[in-house]
C-alpha cells in the first residue's frame, strides 16, 4: 500500500486526515526560515495568509516558539499536497480564494498591505464556534466546498496538532519521555507539572 494511501485510510474528515504520530516526521524537516521557504502547493498568496494565520493561533511567547519557528506552515504545505486527493486540495485552494477575496477586496491590492489587525478581524468575524450560526452553511447546506469557518477551524486544528507533535516542542515544552515504559498513575500536575504527554 503506497504511503499516501495508507495515511488517508486513517479517515479523513471535511478535508483533513486525523495524523498518526508516525506521520508527523515529515514535520521535523520543516524547519526553515518562515519569511524564505517555497511552497511546494500553495501559491505566494496563499503562503502569506497561512503564515499570518498559524502565528496568530499560536504565536511566539516568553517561553514557547512560535508555530511559524517550528515548520508548521511548510507542514501544511506538504500535508496538502502529499495526503490530500486532487478534489481536496481544489476544495482546499477555494477555501484560500475565499479569504483573500475577504482580506483584499481589491484586486489591485496586496496582501503585503493587510496588518495583522485585518487578519484578527477575519477571524473574529468569520470563524465560528460550534454552537454558532455559520450563515454560510446555512445559506448552502448542501454544498460541498467549506464555508470560510469551516476552513479558519480546519486551519486551527492543523496548526495545533502540528505544533504539538513538532520535534521542538514535544521535546522541548511538553513532558517527554523518548522510551515510555512505565505506567504512572497520579496527579498530572504532581506528575509532569500539568503539561501533557509528547506523543
Amino acid at each position: 500500500m503506497k504511503r499516501r494511501d495508507a495515511i488517508k485510510n486513517i479517515g479523513l474528515a471535511a478535508g483533513f486526515a486525523a495524523i498518526s504520530p508516525s506521520f508527523f516526521s515529515m514535520l521535523q524537516s520543516c524547519t526553515s526560515d518562515a519569511e524564505t521557504w517555497t511552497p511546494n502547493y500553495l501559491t505566494s498568496d496563499e503562503k502569506t495568509i497561512l503564515t499570518n494565520l498559524v502565528d496568530i493561533f499560536i504565536p511566539q511567547t516568553a517561553t514557547t516558539p512560535a508555530a511559524t519557528q517550528v515548520g508548521v506552515p511548510q507542514f501544511i504545505d506538504n500535508y496538502i499536497l502529499e495526503v490530500l486527493e486532487v478534489k481536496d486540495q481544489e476544495i482546499t485552494r477555494t477555501a484560500f480564494n475565499k479569504i483573500i477575496t475577504i482580506l483584499k477586496p481589491n484586486t489591485d491590492s496586496s496582501l503585503s498591505d493587510v496588518s495583522i489587525e485585518n487578519y484578527k478581524t477575519l477571524l473574529d468575524e468569520h470563524m465560528f464556534l460550534s454552537n454558532e450560526v455559520d450563515t454560510e452553511r446555512e445559506a448552502n447546506p448542501e454544498a460541498k466546498g467549506l464555508t470560510s469557518s469551516e476552513f479558519l477551524n480546519q486551519l486551527k486544528w492543523m496548526t495545533i496538532k502540528a505544533y504539538k507533535n513538532s520535534e521542538e516542542v514535544g521535546e522541548n515544552i511538553l513532558a517527554y519521555d523518548p522510551i515510555p515504559t512505565a505506567y504512572y498513575c497520579g496527579d498530572l500536575q504532581e506528575l509532569t507539572d500539568g503539561k501533557s504527554y509528547s506523543l
